[in-house]
């Protein structure tokens, strides 16, 4: 991918590889990383590790998800969120625990440090926010904050693996902070799951889900000040939600599990932004990320700046805004070379992105697997400047040769 004509440079000012002491070995090519970053702290998770580094990544050391935390509620796996709460000084960690018959749950734990050892958690199972949710397992959880509250979104499934609903959860931040019981409030819908949460929410969390067939996003706000929920249905542009096709060196595939689930989300400069994958269309030969804006004050599309390319596909985006309001992205790229991360930056004016890739595997997976997210946010002390995770294969098809990425990038 090139810059376009006029838009923002993207410079990347730390671009770090994770190596197998970073990671134990326990990677996968589903990799799923978030990250998130004090002045000099950096803590990393993913598929089924995580690791802190002190020195701003000069370093790192493994916390393993596994043995850090007891087992007395489930074994862990799979999916891990992280981010730090600046105002309180405090990490957030979520982590999903394996199904326990017909359940499971989310533990969220909170540490002043991010060492191991160091944390105190909650846990939260379906029935512990409906009792009639016997027969039910969270998923696929997504974590960011308002000024008031934390807040974790899910899919929810039977033991049969149907989807039943999907919902929200949100915590006090200042209960967070303190030794007391943490006052959590919750909300349902069973109209549509994979719901996004903002990066850069104010008093409001906003989020929302996205319909193929009506070429519809569907759009929540729900107040830190209120226990109520208002939504809208805000028509787009179309998208094809099937035809995810793309091709690496030898036939080999890397998208075979891409879906339209909205993985990108922001909120700045009095606009909201959602970002998904959408599949191969006329004009557009390859699989890109589809991405559309909406101004807070009127609930009107204000653009529709999809990232798309005729040479290679475009997938798994993720955005948030830097201090400045300026946008930035990191996604993956490939086909019909072996897949790659980038970042990017967006220019409001042109509504192009301009974007810089981080590193490029040297294979591609063996089952043709990727995603299913990565995270972006704004740097904690640079104000024009973005933190993202990111992945690559370097050296082998194997899970073991997933290289984790830290990267901080400004435009």
């Amino acid at each position: 991918p090139t810059r376009p004509e006029g838009a923002p440079m993207v410079t990347l000012t730390t671009n770090i590889g994770l190596d197998d002491d970073a990671t134990g070995l326990q990677t996968s090519s589903v990799g799923e990383p978030s990250v998130a970053a004090s002045t000099s702290t950096v803590f990393m998770t993913g598929n089924w590790y995580a690791s802190r580094s002190s020195d701003r990544g000069a370093t790192w050391g493994v916390i393993d998800p596994f043995t850090e935390f007891p087992t007395d509620r489930g074994r862990f796996c799979c999916d891990q969120l992280v981010i730090y709460l600046p105002r309180q000084r405090l990490w957030a960690w979520l982590l999903q625990y394996e199904q326990q018959g017909t359940s499971n749950i989310f533990r969220l734990a909170v540490s002043r440090t991010g060492a191991s050892g160091s944390w105190r958690w909650w846990d939260i199972a379906p029935t512990d926010l409906n009792p009639s949710w016997t027969d039910a397992w969270f998923d696929y959880p997504d974590m960011a904050v308002s000024q008031g509250h934390l807040w974790v979104s899910f899919n929810q499934y039977d033991s049969n693996d149907t989807w039943r609903r999907a919902g929200i959860v949100r915590w006090p931040l200042a209960e967070l902070a303190s030794a007391r019981p943490v006052t959590r409030r919750h909300w349902v819908t069973t109209s549509l799951g994979s719901l996004r949460l903002v990066q850069g929410a104010g008093t409001s969390m906003w989020f929302a889900g996205n319909i193929a067939a009506s070429r519809s996003l569907h759009l929540f706000q729900w107040p830190d000040a209120s226990d109520a929920v208002t939504k809208w249905q805000v028509k787009v542009g179309p998208w094809n939600d099937t035809d995810y096709t793309s091709s690496t060196p030898g036939g080999g595939q890397w998208l075979s599990r891409l879906d339209d689930r909205i993985t990108g989300g922001w909120r700045a400069g009095g606009q909201l932004g959602f970002l998904w994958s959408a599949g191969r269309a006329t004009g557009r030969p390859h699989p890109y990320v589809r991405a559309v804006t909406i101004s807070e004050q009127t609930l009107k599309v204000t653009a529709e700046p999809d990232l798309w390319s005729q040479n290679g596909a475009w997938a798994y985006p993720a955005a948030a805004a830097n201090k400045a309001g300026t946008v930035g992205l990191t996604a993956f790229y490939g086909g019909p070379d072996h897949p790659a991360h980038a970042v990017g930056v967006l220019d409001a004016t042109s509504n192009t992105w301009a974007t810089k890739l981080t590193a490029t595997s040297t294979h591609s997976p063996l089952q043709g697997k990727w995603g299913d997210y990565v995270v972006c946010r704004a740097h904690p002390s640079r104000r024009t400047s973005w933190i993202a995770s990111g992945y690559t294969l370097q050296g082998g098809q194997d899970r073991r040769n997933i290289e984790p990425r830290y990267v901080v990038f400004r435009r």
